[in-house]
This record gives structure tokens, C-alpha cells and sequence, in this order.
């Protein structure tokens, strides 16, 4: 086995920024949102161990936001929609006392950006997409350990990700790489001979690529173990999701992407596993809870007690693996294949899908029309930017180029489509 660099993340490294006895003060981007609203139960569960300086949110959820930046009693909060600054002001108003001093307000695009830079100990980025990429990049730019749930960061920003990362400064709260980095923890980078991402499979798993020929949004959208927002629950159909955690574990990792698998289990019980050359496998296993990713992310090296539900393990259970369908799931090769390519492939693979999702769930596209059209993007991006001269404004041009020719492959699909049926 060769050297290679040092992985971005690390469980035998400590990143302390603000060494201290007290709580750690946090950040928490996007916190209106699944992984913010869980880690707000989480800090509020153990004010000893954390104290939550900032909030982000877009804007779309006032008085939640409010109210959490009263719960917590924060220093800042940012919003990224310039509309709702009045109302949000009001809400906080509603919620804080006569003559307590209201919480500075940020607002507009680069509100969660300059957020990220704070004074604190950690931030988590819980920002949905790939405008998580900016306050990703400012957090390790002004030295913030980050817990980090935004994937897209790494999936289009990885060498950017990657220039500014100290050793140990990024711990990752997606469940399978949380899962990773935890067994990793078992040996030394060397012992490493695989790593095994699991899949749910989604409410598709076990059919063929013509049975998934005219599924519906409505089944697409009910995932059989996750509640998540609609994009996130339809890449995990396409297992487009996967793809990019593949991604995610050899940016993260740097284990090439041969040595990293994807395998089928259903339950989710399973968050990932590494194979050792010795042949031990080890698993980090946990009922299907993000408070104990996030846990890890807030918390290590330590603990937090309690952070998510523990097996009962007097219930039989049974705990099935199946190998991948790449026929009828043909996202996760796909994703290999960009993430190879790197430079500024995978965030047109990001960009196209996330435009092609879309479609679908307005009837634009059937459901394997998704990676049809993605499959072809990528094959018209051909030779990626890449190398120690790539920039953001690289990546946001590719993103752009990708959704824009996502878009009118579809619309073709679709006037094809209105002709044939005619």
C-alpha cells in the first residue's frame, strides 16, 4: 500500500482551536432545518458542553428561527432572505423582553458566509446544496473546526475543500461517514483495506430498471427509513445519494475509489463499516438517528451521553446485505466516474441532478430520465477544470453551465415525450 496525503478527516487527529474548560461556543448554519433543528435539541439537552453563539437560516421559517435565537440566547443571527429582516426583527422583538438587547441581525446571500467566520469553536454547516460551499471554505479559512453535513461542499469544492483544511479540522456529521470515521478509529490508515458504505436502497430496492420505468413522485418521495426534504429523498431512489457519498468517503478519506464499496441494508441499522487487512470488519451501528452523527461532530474526541437511542438488544432483529444493482441504479459508477475525473465533474454531476429532480417532481421527466439526462451532461462537459488553479468562480461557472443544459435536455425529453403521445 503507498503513501498517500493525509486524509481531510482524521479520528486519531484533535483540531483544537480555542482550547478551554467551559462550553464549547457553536455556530449552526442552517438551523431551521433537519440537522440544525437536531443539534439545537442536542445543545439544549447539555448546556455544560455547548453554548451556540449564531444561527443561519434562509428565511423561509421566521418565528421557528426566532425562537430558537431566544432559546439560546445568541449573539448573531443570519438570514439569508433580505425580505424577511422586518418580520424577523418583529418576531425576535415578540419573543425577548422589555429593554433585553435583541441578537445582531445579518441578512442576504453571504449572511451564513461572514457567520461562519465568528468568533467560536465550531461550526456546523447543516445548509442544504452547494451555496454551503462559500461558508464551508470561510470556516476553515479562519481556522473554526467544522462539523460538516453540507456534502456538497466537498462534492463540488473538493480541492478547494481540500487546499484549506488543517489536519483534523473537519469532522464529518453525514451518518455514513460519521459511521467511517468512527471504525476508522479501530487502526492505523495503514490496516485500511475498504471501505463499505451501506444503502437503504430506497422504496425502489429489488426492482429492475423497467419496473422503474413509470414510478410515480408520490413513491419516489416514500423512503422507507429516513424522513428528509424531497431532493435528498429522491437522490436516495436514484441512490444518486450514494454516489456522492463515494464521493464524500475518498475526499474525506483518500482511499481510492476502488477500495470503496456500496452495499445494500435495508434496515439502516448499519451507518457504514471498514475492512481491515487482517480481514476484520468493523460497524458503527445505531438505530436510525442523526442526533448521534451530529454528536460526534459537536463533541469529538468526547462522548455526549445519550446523544441518540441505543438497540434494545433483548428484540430479535434482523439485519440483511444485498450487493448494489448498478442496471437499475446506475448513479453510483456514474459518481465513481466523476470523482475520478474531479475538478469541476462532480458539480456538474451535482448541478444536473439537482435540476433533473426537479423535473421530475413536476412531470417533466420520468424517473429514469433523471440519470439519462445527467449521464448525458456529464459526457458534454467532457475534460474537467482542474488543478491548483481552480477557482470558485470555476466551480459556480461549471454549476451554472450544467443546470442550464440540464434544463433544456429536458425540455426536449418532455416535447419528445407531448409528440409521441399525441
Amino acid at each position: 500500500m503507498t503513501d498517500s496525503p493525509a486524509p481531510l478527516a482524521d479520528p486519531h487527529l484533535v483540531y483544537d482551536p480555542v482550547a478551554g474548560s467551559g462550553p464549547k461556543d457553536v455556530v449552526i448554519l442552517g438551523s431551521t432545518g433537519s440537522i440544525g433543528t437536531q443539534a439545537i435539541d442536542l445543545v439544549l439537552r447539555h448546556p455544560d458542553r455547548f453554548r451556540v453563539t449564531g444561527l443561519s437560516a434562509n428565511g423561509g421559517r421566521v418565528a421557528l428561527l426566532a425562537e430558537q435565537a431566544h432559546r439560546l440566547r445568541v449573539r448573531t443571527v443570519a438570514v439569508a432572505r433580505e425580505d424577511v429582516v422586518s418580520e424577523l426583527r418583529e418576531a425576535l422583538a415578540a419573543r425577548y423582553g422589555a429593554g433585553e438587547p435583541l441578537p445582531e441581525i445579518l441578512a442576504g446571500p453571504e449572511a451564513a458566509t461572514h457567520l461562519a467566520a465568528s468568533d467560536c469553536h465550531t461550526v456546523l454547516n447543516g445548509i442544504t446544496g452547494s451555496i454551503g460551499l462559500a461558508p464551508t471554505l470561510t470556516a476553515l479559512e479562519a481556522g473554526r473546526t467544522l462539523a460538516l453535513a453540507n456534502k456538497e461542499s466537498l462534492i463540488v469544492g473538493g480541492p478547494l475543500v481540500k487546499a484549506l483544511a488543517k489536519p483534523g479540522q473537519i469532522i464529518p456529521v453525514d451518518s455514513e461517514h460519521a459511521a467511517l470515521f468512527q471504525a476508522l478509529a479501530a487502526g492505523t490508515r495503514a490496516d485500511v483495506r475498504k471501505l463499505v458504505v451501506t444503502a437503504s436502497g430506497g422504496p425502489f430496492r429489488g426492482r429492475t430498471k423497467e419496473q422503474l420505468a413509470n414510478v410515480t413522485v408520490e413513491e419516489a418521495l416514500a423512503h422507507p427509513t429516513w424522513a428528509m426534504g424531497p431532493v435528498i429523498t429522491i437522490n436516495s431512489a436514484t441512490l444518486v445519494n450514494k454516489g456522492l457519498e463515494v464521493i464524500e468517503a475518498h475526499l474525506l478519506y483518500d482511499i481510492p475509489f476502488d477500495r470503496i464499496e456500496v452495499v445494500v441494508h435495508p434496515q439502516s441499522y448499519v451507518h457504514s463499516m471498514v475492512e481491515f487487512t487482517d480481514g476484520s470488519t468493523i460497524a458503527q451501528a445505531t438505530p436510525p438517528d442523526m442526533r448521534g452523527p451530529i454528536a460526534v461532530g459537536l463533541g469529538w474526541p468526547e462522548r455526549i451521553p445519550d446523544a441518540a437511542p441505543a438497540f434494545d438488544w433483548r428484540t430479535a432483529s434482523t439485519w440483511e446485505f444485498f450487493p448494489l444493482d448498478n442496471d437499475a441504479f446506475p448513479s453510483v459508477n456514474l459518481a465513481r466516474h466523476v470523482g475520478e475525473l474531479a475538478g469541476t465533474a462532480p458539480a456538474v454531476f451535482n448541478a444536473a441532478n439537482e435540476e433533473c429532480v426537479e423535473a421530475f417532481r413536476g412531470g417533466a421527466l420520468p424517473f429514469n430520465g433523471i440519470m439519462e439526462t445527467v449521464t448525458r451532461v456529464v459526457e458534454e462537459h467532457g475534460t474537467p477544470r482542474t488543478g491548483t488553479s481552480l477557482t470558485v468562480s470555476d466551480v459556480l461557472e461549471a454549476e451554472t453551465w450544467a443546470r442550464a443544459r440540464a434544463r433544456e435536455l429536458t425540455a426536449q425529453t418532455a416535447k419528445a415525450t407531448a409528440e409521441a403521445r399525441a
